[in-house]
């Protein structure tokens, strides 16, 4: 149910908000949040959410400017729901504490640095579509799981190898930050199902972290020499090589994952790929805004904020729909549908300002990558059962548990 309403703590200061009732990390809401945040967009610039007393924002322009104003939304009191949110990563840090170490991720996640990464990249991207269609020739079908054979498959295997984490136990990097990501919502089922296995799991992590369990090269050696160059702390050295493989292990999978579904079910966009293979950042990019792996964070106001005249008072927990914002009908045209000719530059499944993701290049890496190996080699794809097309609910990301397609080879 929906109503509008004035928030008590809204009486006498500013404009009346919006309450919704609904409840954005119900079972319902997880499987299809499009009812949801249509009702968030139209509700207003903000809403309160009556369920879990905070605020959401999910109108593109309001979102950009909210992401993008660290001194009024912070991060560094935690990014779920619940406070206090200890995770300690990149993204659970303010200036002046974010600064150095997002210089010295952001050097080694750096475009030029990935570019130097794109033989490794292929030549895995390769072999994984190789093998899926292995003894097939053209005309053949291949039945493939674009999740479980080819989304969960190549982020675990590649981004863990640019970080330098070694090979055994890497399938628990795709659970553990199933976990870390259900802690965003509240203490529901999904996050009271996660902590079963959370000291083990965390321990497990920060072990694989350490100086003397990474390879000798990759990003995790370079955070471990920034750290012996004194630009970071080495207390922060293994805490930022987990967040590192947490946020880009997950988010890659689930995107991928949609970027493949969006190419099955939209009539039209693989042949315009394969007919333009120059578009495949921005399939990608479609995907990342169509989809948005990472549905919703939350930043808390250090004070009294004003959102077009609506005043969200100090220290309000603030949830960042970035779902919704994505699927503006007021930045986007046809926003439901995904759509090779349209330019999604801009949106928001990475955030925007200092926050933004400090992965993105190494995301882009490997679905290009992937596309580039396909491209030639499949000339149909499609939807193999649509009743087997199913949702992974997570407190925070839009994520899959089986996609079933049909290739058709080249």
């Amino acid at each position: 149910m929906t109503t509008t309403a004035v928030d008590p703590a809204q009486a006498g200061a500013g404009r009346a908000i919006p309450v919704l009732d609904d409840d954005p990390f119900s079972r319902e809401t997880l499987e299809n949040p499009l009812p949801f945040q249509e009702k968030l967009r139209e509700a207003g610039p903000v809403a309160y959410l009556s369920k879990y007393n905070a605020y959401a924002i999910g109108r593109f322009d309001n979102l950009s400017e909210a992401v993008s104003n660290w001194q009024g939304f912070m991060s560094g009191r935690g990014v779920g729901l619940e406070k206090p949110w200890h995770a300690r990563g990149l993204l659970q840090m303010d200036p002046p504490e974010h600064d150095m170490p997002r210089e010295v991720l952001q050097e080694i996640l750096s475009a030029r640095v990935l570019r130097s990464m794109t033989d490794q990249c292929m030549e895995r991207a390769g072999t994984l579509i190789d093998e899926l269609l292995a003894g097939k020739d053209s005309g053949d079908v291949v039945d493939v799981d674009a999740f479980g054979d080819i989304g969960s498959v190549f982020p675990v295997n590649f981004f863990p190898d640019a970080s330098g984490i070694k090979e055994e136990g890497r399938e628990k990097l795709v659970e553990y930050a199933d976990y870390i990501f259900n802690q965003v919502g509240p203490r529901n089922e999904l996050a009271a199902e996660s902590k079963c296995p959370a000291a083990e799991m965390t321990a497990w992590a920060n072990a694989k972290c350490q100086r003397e369990n990474l390879n000798e090269e990759g990003f995790g050696a370079d955070i471990w020499a920034a750290a012996d160059r004194g630009e970071i702390l080495h207390d922060f050295a293994p805490l930022l090589t987990r967040s590192l493989v947490t946020a880009g292990v997950d988010t890659t999978v689930y995107g991928i994952s949609s970027l493949l579904y969006g190419l099955a079910t939209s009539p039209g966009q693989w042949e315009a790929l394969r007919n333009n293979p120059g578009l495949k950042r921005v399939a990608f990019d479609e995907a990342l805004r169509w989809e948005s792996p990472v549905q919703q964070m939350f930043r808390e106001t250090s004070e009294d904020t004003d959102v077009e005249g609506f005043i969200i008072p100090a220290e309000s927990r603030v949830m960042m729909c970035f779902g919704a914002a994505n699927r503006d009908p007021r930045r986007w045209d046809n926003p439901e549908k995904f759509d090779l000719s349209r330019d999604p530059s801009g949106h928001l499944a990475f955030g925007m300002g200092i926050h933004q993701c400090v992965g993105q290049h190494a995301a882009r890496l490997q679905a290009t990558c992937l596309l580039e190996q396909l491209i030639p080699k499949v000339a149909k794809i499609e939807v193999a059962c649509e009743h087997g097309v199913s949702r992974h609910h997570n407190n925070a990301l839009r994520g899959w548990a089986s996609i079933p397609l049909r290739f058709t080879l080249a």
